[in-house]
């Protein structure tokens, strides 16, 4: 949409973290001062920190880095990557494009304005702050081999951050990344297929970085940036290219060994190995210890009856 061209190109402009004028600003896009008003204000709305000081100009509160393909094809291999800056959902669009893409397609977004996360909620997306990014597999052994792979894909995260120098990443069953006992990212697995044929998966993941407090106050549990996580937090480029190498390296591992081959590792990194949890299911509520996963990647609960594997649900920690 024109629109969406016009307010990155003022993005792009105010990327450097310096003023600019309104003048200055209307000149370099070939618009009015108070268009550039009005655009500046629909960029608050996407989530960006922009400030104004009389007789200065507009500001960003923090230098901003832009995703770019040529930055992160230059330090990994993909089948195609395809960068939209502004989006409904990384995961739809690769979804609307089952069959047309290779396998190991990535689809990246500065900011989503339909993001969703697990069970239909929405996900918080805003402009630059963190890191929007979805990958297409094709796995031919068909859709019941893919039972387990958030999981998977979860060690892949977790293993990419710890290597870039975060401390503590942390696991919750069964697909998201905590650190402090605090919400860092989500995956989303979605698949389609049909019985007996190959599953295409699409995994999405979002990563906290640097959003603000203003803009996680609608997200409804406990969050952390990955900037608290990490003293010397690695660019997005970086980060984005070590994500799609190393998600390329563990679902070729996947295939060959299944989930089976990752179980010891999941419970490594586990949050709530061996915590008291509670266990939702629907309306229903099992409270227990938290005793990992199993080769199926059930949560296995230990209660008075024993120790029971459970395959939907979302757990906590007791008391929460």
């Amino acid at each position: 949409m024109k629109e969406h061209t016009t307010r990155l190109t003022l993005i792009r402009a105010l990327a450097d973290g310096a003023f600019h004028s309104g003048e200055t600003l209307g000149q370099q896009l070939g618009i009015s001062r108070a268009a550039i008003s009005k655009h500046i204000k629909a960029l608050q709305d996407w989530g960006l920190d922009i400030y104004r000081v009389q007789g200065k100009g507009y500001c960003l509160a923090n230098e901003l880095e832009l995703l770019d393909c040529e930055k992160i094809l230059a330090q990994v291999k993909c089948s195609h990557l395809s960068l939209i800056p502004v989006i409904d959902s990384t995961n739809q669009y690769l979804l609307d494009r089952v069959g047309q893409l290779p396998s190991g397609a990535v689809c990246l977004a500065e900011y989503q304005q339909a993001g969703r996360g697990r069970r239909g909620r929405q996900w918080l997306s805003p402009f630059g702050s963190n890191l929007y990014l979805s990958m297409y597999w094709r796995l031919d052994a068909g859709m019941a081999a893919a039972m387990g792979l958030s999981l998977v894909v979860g060690i892949a995260i977790a293993d990419t951050l710890t290597s870039l120098g975060a401390q503590n990443i942390k696991l919750k069953w069964p697909n998201d990344l905590y650190y402090q006992d605090k919400k860092l990212a989500g995956i989303l697995t979605e698949m389609t297929g049909q019985a007996g044929d190959a599953a295409h998966l699409v995994i999405g993941m979002g990563l906290n970085i640097a959003m603000s407090a203003r803009d996680g106050d609608a997200i409804e549990q406990l969050w952390i940036n990955l900037s608290d996580a990490c003293e010397n937090v690695p660019s997005r480029n970086v980060l984005a290219a070590t994500l799609i190498e190393r998600l390329q390296c563990i679902l070729v591992e996947y295939e060959q060994v299944g989930l089976a081959g990752f179980v010891d590792r999941w419970n490594e990194y586990d949050n709530f190995l061996n915590r008291p949890v509670k266990l939702l299911i629907g309306e229903r509520v099992v409270e227990g210890i938290a005793r990992g996963i199993d080769k199926q990647g059930g949560l296995l609960l230990e209660t008075e009856q024993g120790i029971t594997p459970y395959i939907g649900g979302e757990i906590s920690l007791r008391g929460c």
